[in-house]
């Protein structure tokens, strides 16, 4: 069987990555807006019609880089959410186990 669960360690776990899950999300989120004023101010070097200077910004270093970044903030923001989920789900299960045991101790008494 596996190891039982450690409900302080999950409640701990929580909150020691309470600061850099929300970090991870503003990171996120910031991005996504930049995307849109890095696209913008690609867009506005060239002249042109719009789907061409669309083009420029979608296919610029400068608005791939920042591809990247959203790409990779979003990954640490996804692996941070999950964990701390896990420790949720866990805590849910600590607490099941404990009610299924009271009810189990009720019964044979």
């Amino acid at each position: 069987m596996s190891d039982p669960i450690d409900i302080f360690k999950c409640l701990d776990y929580i909150r020691d990555h309470a600061e850099e899950y929300a970090q991870a999300k503003a990171n996120r989120l910031y991005l996504e807006q930049y995307r849109k004023s890095q696209k913008a101010l690609l867009m506005n070097q060239i002249e042109g019609a719009q789907h061409i200077r669309e083009a420029y910004a979608y296919s610029n270093s400068e608005y791939l880089a920042v591809l990247e970044s959203y790409k990779t903030a979003v990954e640490i923001e996804e692996k941070l959410k999950w964990l701390i989920e896990s420790a949720k789900l866990k805590v849910e299960v600590w607490r099941s186990l404990n009610a299924s045991n009271r009810f189990i101790d009720k019964v044979h008494t």
